[in-house]
């Protein structure tokens, strides 16, 4: 469980909560311009995320809209994984990593 106040990089959440298939994908979704923290456009995947942080992200044709609840200790198992986040989006169906 990450204390109070403490950050991670963008790159290394996206990958570590499994919503990246690579470290790699993570990095250029970071980059691309189009994720977005609390409303601000993100260009570079050493961005900080911290524990309340709201992410806003298009793949696959849909936008997801996601609230940072713990900053995750490693890439573990999917279930894990997923009690990193919650999806703020409506109606959504099985969640997916990037390609």
């Amino acid at each position: 469980m990450a204390e109070a106040g403490a950050s991670m990089r963008l790159d290394r959440f996206l990958w570590f909560a499994r919503l990246a298939k690579t470290r790699t994908l993570a990095q250029a979704l970071a980059c691309d311009g189009r994720l977005r923290i609390d409303g601000r456009a993100v260009d570079r995947s050493a961005a900080p995320v911290r524990i309340g942080n709201i992410l806003t992200f298009a793949v696959h044709d849909r936008v997801r809209v996601l609230r940072i609840e713990t900053l995750p200790v490693r890439r573990g198992p999917a279930p894990e994984a997923q009690a990193c986040y919650q999806e703020l989006t409506a109606n959504v169906s099985q969640p997916s990593a990037i390609d």
